[in-house]
């Protein structure tokens, strides 16, 4: 059976979407091909890297990427924008995406306050990604592997 390819994309690829392509990695590797990228890539967030090493997922070998890389090279099953700004800003035709999803969360990376406070936000933003990876997985009937 092939495996559905997914496209977590945001605007930067330093964290949401990173953080989305590591959980689907880690949770349904036997269902989904997970990839993310962004509009205007940045690089991976240190901040990132950590809190899902925490998480017990490694994401320092993931890279940022531009959605220009996969823009009518691959086919998807799923298109999942996870900012709002890629939401309004991705080509309303995406060649090859099979069906496209908006999940909203905010973006820990423009987080302003201490060092303390800005992990902190991006661990809460972590939790709420990888609670609607498995929101999701379940409602497709996938069970999540550990």
């Amino acid at each position: 059976m092939d495996k559905a390819r997914v496209l977590f994309l945001c605007t930067g690829n330093s964290a949401r979407s990173q953080m989305a392509e590591g959980f689907l990695r880690r949770y349904a590797p036997h269902v989904f091909e997970p990839y993310s990228a962004g509009l205007e890539p940045k690089g991976i967030h240190p901040l990132t890297v950590q809190v899902m090493a925490e998480a017990g997922i490694d994401v320092s070998g993931q890279r940022s990427k531009s959605v220009d890389e996969y823009m009518g090279r691959l086919m998807f099953g799923y298109l999942i924008t996870v900012c709002g700004h890629a939401d309004a800003n991705c080509p309303a035709v995406f060649p090859g995406v099979g069906k496209r999803m908006h999940w909203e969360f905010d973006d820990p990376a423009a987080f302003e306050g201490t060092e303390e406070e800005r992990l902190q936000e991006f661990r809460r933003v972590r939790d709420q990604i990888r609670e609607r990876i498995l929101a999701w997985l379940r409602g497709m009937g996938v069970e999540a592997k550990d």
